[in-house]
């Protein structure tokens, strides 16, 4: 088995954050996002992960590429690196991975985690993940007929076709075919919506008989903007909840009060202050006189007489006062 991870956008919805870091290395819960990803398909795999390929933008750079090797070899596995240049389509970005593209793999884009019993049928040549969302139209989608098996793809329908949104994981049984088809769109020139797209690839294996059944999920989370992620790591925190690994043994706590649940990095020092629920502090930060809640504070972050919610703040951030809602990079200071 293999998985393949493309995550080579820059992640303009998630800045100033991505700044300074790639988007899948921002943190839920303590954890990058690719990291809980991966590790998450591994425990669903059914077998053996061989290698885990990553396809990233060359300016990420060699710490992130270092990074991405040890999240596949601590589930142990190879990791591999690949390069895409250029946003040209999801099928050209798992096309940049096509040493990888053989035997039975697992391809899944790295803003999103899920909660589910996913299960890879062997009697079907792939399994496309759904969910049911209020509006297709910036999604992929998926028309079924009763027994399950995907009748049509349409990518971002304009007028509704159907409302079972691809959510971005995938199961092929056959990588190598479907490395064909992708490389066919790209030698014809074949593009919709501008790009190259997984779906076409996939609709034309559909025309030559294979068969893709709709895999559906308990919980689709998604990390594509500052208000998602922090709702995605409430979910995540709310399912560690009780998991006392969360709060660092190495935790300050002087007069204030911790609401689970919470992850609390080693070295954090808390002083006459009320953190959680929902919250996340990375290592070294210090909030002091504080209320913080359903919020994500990295690494070195200080926060002094302020009421933080529904807010992300970047590493080594200073804040002092009253502030409500935000999302301040790396480095900033307010009040």
């Amino acid at each position: 088995m293999k998985i393949i991870v493309p995550m080579a956008g820059m992640g303009k919805r998630m800045r100033p954050h991505t700044h300074t870091t790639a988007k899948p290395l921002l943190p839920i819960a303590g954890k990058p996002i690719v990291q809980r990803l991966v590790e998450d398909l591994a425990a669903v795999a059914g077998e053996a992960v061989e290698e885990v390929a990553f396809i990233v933008h060359p300016s990420f750079g060699k710490k992130v590429e270092d990074e991405l090797v040890g999240i596949a070899k601590a589930i142990g596995s190879k990791g591999t690196i690949h390069y895409q240049k250029e946003a040209l389509g999801t099928a050209h970005a798992i096309l940049c991975a096509q040493s990888a593209l053989n035997g039975r793999v697992i391809v899944a884009f790295a803003d999103t985690l899920f909660r589910a019993q996913l299960k890879l049928d062997k009697d079907c040549d792939g399994v496309i993940w759904v969910n049911k969302v209020d509006d297709p139209k910036p999604f992929g989608v998926v028309k079924l007929d009763a027994h399950g098996i995907i009748t049509e793809f349409v990518e971002k329908p304009q007028t509704f076709v159907s409302d079972l949104a691809i959510i971005g994981i995938y199961y092929f049984a056959d990588g190598e075919y479907l490395r064909k088809e992708m490389q066919y769109l790209i030698d014809n020139d074949i593009k919709d919506k501008g790009e190259y797209q997984l779906t076409n690839a996939m609709e034309n294996m559909k025309q030559k008989g294979a068969r893709f059944k709709a895999g559906s999920v308990d919980v689709w989370m998604d990390c594509g903007n500052k208000n998602a992620m922090v709702d995605t790591n409430t979910k995540v925190l709310g399912y560690l909840k009780g998991d006392h690994s969360l709060v660092s043994a190495k935790l300050r706590n002087e007069n204030s009060v911790v609401i689970a649940p919470c992850y609390i990095g080693d070295d954090v020092t808390i002083t006459n202050s009320i953190v959680g629920p929902n919250v996340s502090i990375e290592q070294g930060a210090t909030v002091t006189g504080s209320v913080v809640r359903d919020s994500i504070l990295r690494g070195g972050v200080r926060v002094q007489d302020a009421v933080i919610a529904n807010s992300m703040i970047g590493e080594r951030a200073v804040v002092r006062g009253t502030a409500l809602d935000l999302s301040l990079s790396d480095d900033s200071t307010l009040g």
